[in-house]
């Protein structure tokens, strides 16, 4: 896939993820060509990326954005906790959140969505803003979706374990 010509909006941001994921293979290439992808056509985002599951925690992956945390527990903050309950978590401000996991002192907000292939947890896309409230129902669906082709794709691939997607 050719970089984009114009400023990606949230609008163009799925069919640009499907347009990564039909052409390419590789699972890091993936994963940092969407974090770009997301990181650049959401507005008000401090970081934007993956962690991936690697012997029972989650160890940073490709991002945009601050440096980050390298591992997170499973059940610690915000993306450990969705990791251990696989389900998408909304925190408006993350500062009430038992837990919370400050990797940038900037983030007010945050969103993660696991990524679940054939029901096994893979990794989670965390999205973090110095907003508070940033996230709406809206973003939800439109990363649960991403996130929902990159599954499908990793799935009818050889999978992660060799590196592809």
């Amino acid at each position: 896939m050719s970089a984009p010509t114009h400023r990606l909006t949230p609008d163009d941001l799925l069919p640009a993820v499907q347009g990564v994921l039909e052409s390419e293979t590789d699972l890091i290439a993936n994963l940092a060509n969407i974090s770009a992808l997301v990181f650049e056509a959401l507005p008000d985002l401090n970081w934007a990326g993956f962690y991936l599951l690697r012997q029972g925690e989650l160890v940073l992956g490709p991002f945009q954005g601050r440096v980050a945390c390298t591992r997170i527990p499973l059940g610690k903050g915000v993306c450990g906790t969705v990791a251990q309950n696989r389900t998408t978590l909304v925190v408006p401000d993350v500062h009430l959140f038992p837990g919370h996991i400050a990797c940038d002192a900037a983030s007010a907000s945050e969103i993660v969505v696991p990524l679940l292939v054939h029901g096994q947890l893979v990794g989670v896309l965390d999205l973090d803003s110095p907003r508070p409230n940033r996230f709406s129902p809206a973003d939800q669906i439109l990363l649960e979706q991403i996130v929902a082709h990159l599954a499908a794709t990793l799935a009818a691939s050889q999978g992660v374990e060799n590196g592809s997607l």
